[in-house]
Protein backbone atom coordinates (compact mmCIF):
# COMPACT_ATOMS: atom_id res chain seq x y z
CA UNK A 1 0.00 0.00 0.00
CA UNK A 2 1.68 3.58 -1.12
CA UNK A 3 2.51 5.39 2.39
CA UNK A 4 0.27 7.93 3.46
CA UNK A 5 0.72 10.62 5.97
CA UNK A 6 -2.70 11.35 6.93
CA UNK A 7 -4.55 7.61 6.48
CA UNK A 8 -3.79 4.63 8.44
CA UNK A 9 -4.07 1.32 6.09
CA UNK A 10 -4.14 -2.11 7.56
CA UNK A 11 -4.91 -4.87 5.63
CA UNK A 12 -5.97 -7.98 7.93
CA UNK A 13 -7.20 -11.09 5.97
CA UNK A 14 -8.42 -9.63 2.81
CA UNK A 15 -10.05 -6.69 4.35
CA UNK A 16 -8.17 -3.09 4.56
CA UNK A 17 -8.86 -1.02 7.20
CA UNK A 18 -8.33 2.85 6.50
CA UNK A 19 -8.44 4.96 9.22
CA UNK A 20 -8.31 9.53 8.19
CA UNK A 21 -5.57 9.99 10.70
CA UNK A 22 -6.29 14.08 11.65
CA UNK A 23 -7.90 13.69 14.94
CA UNK A 24 -6.49 16.86 16.26
CA UNK A 25 -8.36 18.35 13.10
CA UNK A 26 -11.61 15.89 14.04
CA UNK A 27 -10.19 14.14 10.85
CA UNK A 28 -10.93 17.06 8.41
CA UNK A 29 -10.06 16.00 4.72
CA UNK A 30 -7.58 18.77 2.97
CA UNK A 31 -6.00 18.24 -0.76
CA UNK A 32 -3.47 15.66 0.72
CA UNK A 33 -6.06 13.64 2.23
CA UNK A 34 -7.56 13.55 -1.01
CA UNK A 35 -5.01 12.98 -3.10
CA UNK A 36 -4.22 10.11 -0.83
CA UNK A 37 -7.50 8.41 -1.01
CA UNK A 38 -7.01 8.42 -4.53
CA UNK A 39 -3.52 6.74 -4.29
CA UNK A 40 -5.33 4.27 -1.86
CA UNK A 41 -7.98 3.35 -4.04
CA UNK A 42 -6.13 2.86 -7.35
CA UNK A 43 -3.89 0.73 -5.57
CA UNK A 44 -7.47 -1.42 -4.04
CA UNK A 45 -8.59 -2.04 -7.67
CA UNK A 46 -5.68 -3.82 -8.86
CA UNK A 47 -4.66 -5.70 -5.30
CA UNK A 48 -5.85 -9.41 -5.19
CA UNK A 49 -4.86 -9.49 -1.44
CA UNK A 50 -7.78 -6.37 -0.88
CA UNK A 51 -11.34 -8.07 -0.42
CA UNK A 52 -13.22 -5.39 0.82
CA UNK A 53 -12.38 -2.20 2.44
CA UNK A 54 -13.48 -0.46 5.75
CA UNK A 55 -13.10 3.40 6.28
CA UNK A 56 -13.47 5.46 9.19
CA UNK A 57 -11.81 8.29 11.12
CA UNK A 58 -9.60 8.25 13.94
CA UNK A 59 -10.62 8.91 17.41
CA UNK A 60 -14.37 9.09 18.81
CA UNK A 61 -15.54 12.44 17.94
CA UNK A 62 -15.85 12.56 14.54
CA UNK A 63 -15.54 10.54 11.53
CA UNK A 64 -14.66 13.59 9.38
CA UNK A 65 -15.83 16.59 10.22
CA UNK A 66 -15.95 18.16 6.90
CA UNK A 67 -13.49 20.07 4.23
CA UNK A 68 -10.32 21.60 5.82
CA UNK A 69 -11.74 25.07 6.10
CA UNK A 70 -8.04 26.95 6.25
CA UNK A 71 -8.36 25.41 2.44
CA UNK A 72 -11.46 26.75 1.32
CA UNK A 73 -11.21 30.02 2.61
CA UNK A 74 -8.58 30.32 0.19
CA UNK A 75 -10.69 29.41 -3.13
CA UNK A 76 -11.25 32.08 -5.42
CA UNK A 77 -13.97 31.57 -8.65
CA UNK A 78 -10.97 30.63 -10.75
CA UNK A 79 -9.98 27.41 -8.70
CA UNK A 80 -13.35 26.91 -7.15
CA UNK A 81 -14.76 24.67 -9.74
CA UNK A 82 -11.41 22.85 -9.89
CA UNK A 83 -11.35 22.01 -6.19
CA UNK A 84 -14.99 20.64 -6.24
CA UNK A 85 -14.10 18.19 -9.85
CA UNK A 86 -11.03 16.92 -8.00
CA UNK A 87 -13.35 16.09 -4.82
CA UNK A 88 -15.89 14.62 -7.01
CA UNK A 89 -13.29 12.61 -9.00
CA UNK A 90 -12.09 10.80 -5.74
CA UNK A 91 -15.37 9.91 -4.29
CA UNK A 92 -16.85 8.58 -7.61
CA UNK A 93 -13.47 6.18 -7.61
CA UNK A 94 -14.74 5.02 -4.03
CA UNK A 95 -18.13 4.89 -5.53
CA UNK A 96 -17.29 2.95 -8.42
CA UNK A 97 -14.93 0.12 -6.89
CA UNK A 98 -15.55 -3.17 -7.74
CA UNK A 99 -14.62 -4.41 -4.12
CA UNK A 100 -17.55 -3.32 -1.16
CA UNK A 101 -16.33 -0.38 0.83
CA UNK A 102 -18.12 0.23 4.57
CA UNK A 103 -17.55 3.17 5.97
CA UNK A 104 -17.96 2.93 9.65
CA UNK A 105 -19.10 6.84 11.02
CA UNK A 106 -18.54 7.46 14.86
CA UNK A 107 -19.81 11.32 15.54
CA UNK A 108 -19.55 14.04 13.30
CA UNK A 109 -19.85 13.38 9.29
CA UNK A 110 -20.56 16.97 8.65
CA UNK A 111 -19.80 18.95 4.93
CA UNK A 112 -16.76 16.52 3.18
CA UNK A 113 -17.23 13.83 5.57
CA UNK A 114 -20.91 13.17 5.06
CA UNK A 115 -19.89 13.09 1.19
CA UNK A 116 -17.28 10.75 1.69
CA UNK A 117 -19.60 8.79 3.47
CA UNK A 118 -21.95 8.42 0.87
CA UNK A 119 -19.66 7.60 -1.29
CA UNK A 120 -19.27 4.27 0.52
CA UNK A 121 -21.49 1.22 -0.45
CA UNK A 122 -23.10 1.08 3.12
CA UNK A 123 -22.73 2.92 6.33
CA UNK A 124 -22.73 1.99 9.81
CA UNK A 125 -23.32 4.29 12.53
CA UNK A 126 -22.41 4.72 15.90
CA UNK A 127 -25.35 6.03 18.07
CA UNK A 128 -23.51 9.39 18.57
CA UNK A 129 -22.76 9.74 15.36
CA UNK A 130 -24.37 12.92 13.51
CA UNK A 131 -25.13 14.07 9.96
CA UNK A 132 -25.47 17.15 7.64
CA UNK A 133 -24.09 19.47 4.79
CA UNK A 134 -24.31 22.83 6.87
CA UNK A 135 -21.82 24.34 3.51
CA UNK A 136 -24.82 26.69 3.58
CA UNK A 137 -23.63 28.41 6.50
CA UNK A 138 -20.39 29.34 4.88
CA UNK A 139 -22.21 30.81 1.68
CA UNK A 140 -21.36 27.79 0.04
CA UNK A 141 -23.06 24.04 -1.36
CA UNK A 142 -21.60 20.89 -0.94
CA UNK A 143 -18.85 20.72 -4.10
CA UNK A 144 -17.76 16.71 -3.67
CA UNK A 145 -21.14 15.32 -4.91
CA UNK A 146 -23.38 15.59 -1.70
CA UNK A 147 -26.27 17.56 -3.50
CA UNK A 148 -26.68 14.79 -5.93
CA UNK A 149 -25.43 11.70 -3.45
CA UNK A 150 -28.09 12.51 -0.48
CA UNK A 151 -31.18 13.17 -2.47
CA UNK A 152 -30.51 9.90 -4.26
CA UNK A 153 -30.32 8.64 -0.48
CA UNK A 154 -33.14 10.05 1.07
CA UNK A 155 -35.18 11.71 -1.23
CA UNK A 156 -35.52 15.67 -2.62
CA UNK A 157 -37.74 16.87 0.36
CA UNK A 158 -35.79 16.56 2.79
CA UNK A 159 -32.72 16.63 0.80
CA UNK A 160 -33.59 20.17 0.12
CA UNK A 161 -34.44 20.32 4.13
CA UNK A 162 -30.87 19.35 5.44
CA UNK A 163 -29.24 21.59 2.66
CA UNK A 164 -30.79 24.28 2.92
CA UNK A 165 -30.80 24.43 6.29
CA UNK A 166 -27.41 23.07 7.13
CA UNK A 167 -29.03 21.42 10.26
CA UNK A 168 -27.38 18.11 11.23
CA UNK A 169 -29.46 14.75 11.82
CA UNK A 170 -28.48 11.52 14.51
CA UNK A 171 -27.64 8.25 13.17
CA UNK A 172 -31.39 6.73 14.16
CA UNK A 173 -32.65 9.38 12.00
CA UNK A 174 -30.20 8.62 9.36
CA UNK A 175 -31.42 5.00 9.55
CA UNK A 176 -34.88 5.86 8.94
CA UNK A 177 -34.21 7.94 5.94
CA UNK A 178 -31.72 5.28 4.24
CA UNK A 179 -28.91 7.23 5.08
CA UNK A 180 -27.83 4.47 7.39
CA UNK A 181 -27.68 1.06 7.16
CA UNK A 182 -27.26 0.00 10.67
CA UNK A 183 -26.78 2.17 13.80
CA UNK A 184 -24.76 0.32 16.70
CA UNK A 185 -23.98 1.39 20.30
CA UNK A 186 -20.15 1.77 19.78
CA UNK A 187 -17.27 2.24 17.50
CA UNK A 188 -16.15 -1.16 18.38
CA UNK A 189 -19.72 -2.83 17.49
CA UNK A 190 -20.23 -0.54 14.49
CA UNK A 191 -16.56 -2.30 13.18
CA UNK A 192 -17.36 -5.63 14.15
CA UNK A 193 -21.13 -5.42 12.14
CA UNK A 194 -19.14 -4.14 9.10
CA UNK A 195 -16.88 -7.29 9.61
CA UNK A 196 -19.60 -9.87 10.02
CA UNK A 197 -21.57 -8.58 6.89
CA UNK A 198 -18.35 -8.07 4.72
CA UNK A 199 -17.49 -11.45 5.58
CA UNK A 200 -20.84 -12.78 4.30
CA UNK A 201 -20.38 -10.41 0.94
CA UNK A 202 -16.42 -12.03 0.77
CA UNK A 203 -17.91 -15.89 -0.02
CA UNK A 204 -19.62 -14.89 -3.18
CA UNK A 205 -18.20 -14.44 -6.59
CA UNK A 206 -15.56 -10.78 -7.08
CA UNK A 207 -16.65 -10.86 -10.49
CA UNK A 208 -20.31 -10.48 -9.46
CA UNK A 209 -20.01 -8.05 -6.71
CA UNK A 210 -18.61 -5.44 -9.32
CA UNK A 211 -20.81 -6.39 -11.72
CA UNK A 212 -23.60 -5.09 -8.76
CA UNK A 213 -21.55 -2.01 -8.53
CA UNK A 214 -21.89 -0.47 -11.68
CA UNK A 215 -25.84 -1.94 -12.18
CA UNK A 216 -26.18 -0.26 -9.01
CA UNK A 217 -24.70 3.09 -9.84
CA UNK A 218 -25.80 3.27 -13.24
CA UNK A 219 -29.49 3.46 -11.71
CA UNK A 220 -28.18 7.33 -10.75
CA UNK A 221 -27.00 7.84 -13.96
CA UNK A 222 -28.58 9.58 -16.91
CA UNK A 223 -25.62 8.97 -19.69
CA UNK A 224 -26.08 5.22 -19.14
CA UNK A 225 -28.76 2.85 -19.78
CA UNK A 226 -29.21 0.56 -16.56
CA UNK A 227 -31.32 -2.24 -17.88
CA UNK A 228 -28.78 -2.49 -20.68
CA UNK A 229 -25.85 -2.58 -18.44
CA UNK A 230 -27.30 -5.40 -15.98
CA UNK A 231 -27.80 -7.63 -19.00
CA UNK A 232 -24.28 -7.26 -20.17
CA UNK A 233 -23.06 -7.53 -16.58
CA UNK A 234 -25.20 -10.79 -16.46
CA UNK A 235 -23.42 -11.92 -19.96
CA UNK A 236 -20.27 -11.05 -18.37
CA UNK A 237 -20.90 -12.92 -15.67
CA UNK A 238 -22.20 -16.48 -17.65
CA UNK A 239 -18.78 -16.13 -19.25
CA UNK A 240 -16.78 -16.61 -16.23
CA UNK A 241 -15.19 -19.29 -14.53
CA UNK A 242 -17.25 -18.34 -11.45
CA UNK A 243 -20.18 -18.80 -12.84
CA UNK A 244 -19.38 -22.71 -13.81
CA UNK A 245 -18.17 -23.26 -10.03
CA UNK A 246 -21.25 -21.52 -8.60
CA UNK A 247 -23.88 -23.92 -10.74
CA UNK A 248 -21.49 -26.67 -10.06
CA UNK A 249 -21.30 -26.64 -6.52
CA UNK A 250 -25.06 -25.56 -6.52
CA UNK A 251 -26.08 -28.70 -8.32
CA UNK A 252 -23.26 -30.63 -6.33
CA UNK A 253 -24.77 -29.30 -3.13
CA UNK A 254 -21.33 -27.74 -1.55
CA UNK A 255 -19.98 -24.55 -0.97
CA UNK A 256 -18.37 -23.16 -4.01
CA UNK A 257 -14.80 -21.69 -4.52
CA UNK A 258 -14.95 -18.62 -5.87
CA UNK A 259 -11.57 -17.30 -7.48
CA UNK A 260 -12.74 -14.37 -9.48
CA UNK A 261 -11.75 -15.49 -12.90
Amino acid sequence: MAESTNILSDNKDGILYLTINRESKLNAINFDTLEELKNIFNEVSDNKSIRAVILTGAGEKAFVAGADISEIAELNELNARKFSENGQEVFSLIESCHKPVIAVINGFALGGGCELAMACHMRIATANAKFGQPEVNLGIIPGYGGTQRLTFLIGRGKANELLMTGEMIGAEEGKSLGLVNHVTATKQDAIEKAEEILQKIMTKAPLALGMIVDCVNAVYSNDENGYLIEANSFARCVKSEDYSEGTAAFLEKRKPNFKGE
